[in-house]
């Protein structure tokens, strides 16, 4: 399971039966959460206290999930006839990427080629960096925050586009170029958790 951080999650096991007699959700092999026993839910002492529940088909419910609550979480259970099972869930809980902002670490023409370095580096190990040139992917992966081009008035792109995703949200921006070696505009957009984040553009001038 994937979330953004700040919304609700419910974790749930599709097959279990209803022949127990104890249920215990817990966090970590040594860390109860909350027990249902006897019709009665109990919750223990932890992190989560304020911010669990316990619904009808005995999913867990967590609020206002943070990056601190990424585990895999463990349901125990204890049936009738005093024979335990044990489910293991995982929880993945991301912040939304923040807006990226493409700087033009190095942008050179000789002899009507324009050698071009674009960096759009953010502090999270968890992003992945994703190059466009005119839509075209030109560069993908977790270390990918430098793109370097060398390109002339035949095959530059009139736009490069950087793109900063994580499992639950991406953001980009966006330098358009006239000429080869000549900067236009900028353009950024992106989502969170589905939705879509407003639009912002801004004039950088003539470089």
């Amino acid at each position: 399971v994937t979330a953004i951080s700040g919304s609700n999650v419910s974790l749930q096991i599709s097959n279990l039966s209803t022949n127990y007699e104890q249920l215990t959700w817990l966090y970590s092999a040594h860390q109860k959460i909350l027990e249902w026993e006897f019709n009665k839910t109990n919750l223990f002492k932890s992190k989560f206290k304020n911010r669990v529940s316990l619904s009808g088909n005995q999913a867990l419910s967590i609020f206002n999930v943070q990056k601190e609550d990424s585990s895999t979480y463990i349901l125990r259970v204890l049936k009738e006839s005093g024979k335990e099972e044990e489910w293991h869930i995982s929880l993945e809980v991301f912040d939304p990427v923040p807006q990226p902002n493409i700087e033009i670490q190095k942008k050179q023409e000789v002899n009507n080629i324009c050698h071009l370095q674009l960096s759009c580096k953010i502090p999270d190990q968890s992003i992945t960096y994703t190059w466009y040139g005119n839509s075209r992917a030109l560069a993908a992966g977790p270390q990918s925050f430098m793109l370097e081009i060398t390109v002339n008035s035949e095959n530059h792109s009139t736009s490069y586009t950087c793109e900063v995703s994580n499992p639950v949200s991406s953001k980009n921006d966006t330098v358009y170029f006239t000429l080869p070696c000549q900067l236009g505009k900028k353009y950024s957009w992106g989502w969170e958790g589905g939705h879509r984040v407003d639009e912002v553009k801004k004039d950088v001038g003539i470089l």
